[in-house]
Formats: C-alpha cells, structure tokens, sequence
C-alpha cells in the first residue's frame, strides 16, 4: 500500500478546519481549472482560424508544384512528359506560366501577375468555386478572369466589348528603344469572370490562357513557369514528390502545399506558439496558488505530521504525501478544466456564440493534440508546482511542534 498516496487522498477529499485554509485550496483549484480551460480554447480557436484562413489559399494551391530552380521558366521535354504520365500516383497535372505584367483599361494601369493556364487547371484545382461573377475561360482564346481588387481598381466588368483589356509585357533584349511598342508586348482581352479567393490574391492574379501567355512572354510552346499537380485519393506524397522530381531532373524544386504557403503557416505557427507561451505564463501564475495552499495545508497539519514522525514515517514519506497532493490537485483541475473547455468549443461550433462577422462564426477546430499539450503542460507545471511546496517540510519543521 502506497501510504503517502493514500493520505493525499484523504487530504484532497478532507475540509480544514481553518475555513480561510479550505478558500485557499478552492481558489487554487479554479485557477488550474481556469487556466486549462483557457489555453485549451484559445489553442482550439487558433487551430480553427488556422484552417479558416489557409482555406482560401489552399483552394488554389495544387497538391504539388514543381517550379525551376534558375531563372523564371524551363523547357518541359517529351521525355520528361511520358515520365510524368506514368506517375501512377498522379490523377492529373496543368502547365503554368506566371509572369509580372501591366494591365491597361480606361486610362487606368495596374501591376498585377498574369498566370496562364491550360485546359487540365479546372481538374487540379477548384477554379468554377472562386467564381464570383461570370464565367471561366476557354483555352485558345484572348479571355482571361480577374481578382475582385483588379476588377475594382480598374473598374472592369464581365463581357464589356467596348472596354477591352490591354495587357503589356516588357520586352527582352538590349536595343535602342524608340517607341512603347519597341519596350513592351502587348495583348488585346476581354474580362469574361472575376474571382473572389482573399485579399492578397484578389489584387495580384489574372488568369490566361496559357497560349496567351505564352505568345505576350515571347515563350516558346514548350517552356513553362511550373507544372501543378492533383495527386490520386490517398497517394503517398513523399513517394509522388520523389517521382516527379526523378522525372523532372536536380533543376526542379517539388514544393507541397505547405511549402507554397511558408510564410503563411510561419506567421500562424508563431501566433499559435506566442499564445500558448502566455497562456503557459498565467498557468504558472495560477500555480503558485497551488503552492500557498499546501503550503498553508503544512502549517495546519503540523500536529498531525508531527504523530506520523513519531511513529516512524519518514521526512521524505511525509513529503511525497504533499507533493502527490499537489499533483492530484493540478492533474484533476487539468481534466475538469479540459472537460469545461471543450463543453465551450462545443458550444461556440454548435450555436455559433461568438461571431468575426455578422454572418461569419468565429471559427474553432477541435484537435486531439491539443488535448495532449494542455494535460502535459498541466501536469508537468503541477508536479513542479508540487515539489517546490513538499521541499519546504523539514525535520526541524516536524519536531517543532
């Protein structure tokens, strides 16, 4: 039988008889509840606008992209074509071309980045969702589909004949410039759609045909900016990079979504651990209400621990008795807080109680990990918290009595 252990439980279950004692340990025991509840809520709600905000971008984002590795475009082979087509990991794959242009419209210019692309881009990714008005466009043809902020600063709209698109390209090479045809490429559009993903891409995409795009670059058929890929249901996507970068040679880089979004998942990862490391701090906080109470709880049993020396329990017993005290105290607050928190989570996905919007509930996402990290923080600043307090028993302290 594990004496110590059971006298903590007598303890924790126990009522001093000092009442300013028994509202010290209650306080102490809401603090960890508190606290567990908190870091577990805000570490919900971070995963949830995690998730909300890489949706926006991951609608565009393909499973894969290869990109070059020098300069801005490469020449995709016929070999390396039937190396890709016998990917069997592959369910399909766009070429793309991307380049800064200026668009023209009404004696308006704006800077944005023309993307052109082929006829398999709407199978790769989910193009007819980010539609907000019009229609997609069709290969071999001069229509493109801008972003929401384009379309606004340039005051376009859908099918307008009578005010074309003019998109312009600076032209390669080192002769004498004489006129704005000599410096630049140019091409004649029409708007059929505008698309709505977020902000940074609504002001920055136009899409092309990549025939279009190819002819304003001065590209050669054959030579592309990247290649998108949408890999089959449940394919290995190590085993599927790795193909694809044997297909493609050392000059290709085969970036996942994440990779595509680096700076995005940085800046949230960060945000995630910068509030857990406050919310770690108030936990610690919070335990050293746990610390005064047993200490407190020392005092008081003074007499009692007093009698268990006597009769032969040791220094070190006596302290284990404090020190699981304290421990059972931060695990079981931890558990009920985590219990509480996740009735909260619950409640905010079901009846959407706190809104970013009017129409837009705050968004929450419940991870088992989570669950993981706040119990081990809980249990570990606990049994800390627990070790501090039990040190402070002495034998001095015991014959004092």
């Amino acid at each position: 039988m594990n004496v110590p252990l059971y006298i903590a439980k007598r303890y924790i279950r126990s009522k001093s008889s000092n009442n300013a004692i028994n509202f010290i340990t209650i306080i102490a025991v809401i603090g960890v509840v508190l606290g567990a509840a908190s870091l577990f809520i805000v570490l919900s709600g971070f995963a949830g606008l995690k998730d909300f905000t890489l949706q926006f971008s991951s609608v565009v984002d393909p499973d894969l992209k290869a990109e070059t590795t020098i300069g801005k475009s490469f020449y995709l082979t016929e070999d390396a074509i039937a190396k890709l087509n016998g990917i069997e990991e592959i369910a399909i794959y766009s070429k793309t071309v991307e380049e800064r242009v200026i668009i023209s419209s009404d004696n308006k210019n704006y800077i944005a980045t023309i993307k052109g692309v082929d006829k398999h881009f709407k199978q790769v990714v989910q193009a007819d969702s980010i539609l907000e008005t019009g229609n997609w466009l069709e290969q071999k043809s001069n229509q493109i589909v801008v972003g929401w902020g384009i379309a606004t600063n340039l005051s376009l709209g859908v099918l307008d004949y009578t005010n074309p698109v003019n998109i312009y390209v600076p032209k390669s090479g080192t002769g004498q410039i004489t006129s704005t045809k000599d410096a630049f490429n140019m091409v004649n559009t029409l708007n059929v759609g505008v698309f709505f993903i977020n902000e940074t891409l609504n002001d920055t995409y136009v899409y092309a045909p990549i025939d279009l795009a190819q002819h304003l670059l001065s590209y050669r058929p054959n030579q592309i900016s990247a290649i998108e890929f949408k890999l089959k249901e449940g394919s290995d996507e190590v085993l599927a990079r790795q193909k694809i970068q044997l297909a493609l040679g050392d000059n290709i880089i085969v970036k996942n979504r994440a990779q595509l979004n680096d700076a995005l998942y940085k800046m949230l990862n960060t945000e995630n651990l910068v509030v857990y490391l406050i919310f770690t701090l108030v936990l610690i906080i919070a335990l050293f209400n746990v610390i005064g109470s047993i200490i407190m709880m020392i005092l008081d049993k003074k007499k009692s621990l007093n009698t268990l020396f006597n009769i032969g329990i040791t220094v070190k017993d006596i302290r284990r008795i404090f020190f699981f005290q304290g421990s059972l105290m931060s695990i079981i607050g931890g558990l009920i807080g985590l219990s509480l928190g996740l009735l909260v989570v619950i409640l905010q996905k079901t009846f959407s109680l706190v809104l970013l919007t009017v129409t837009i509930p705050y968004p929450v996402l419940i991870k088992p990990e989570n669950f993981l990290i706040v119990f081990v923080t809980i249990s570990i600043l606990g049994i800390i918290a627990s070790k501090i307090a039990s040190v402070r028993i002495t034998k001095s302290l015991l014959k004092a009595y």
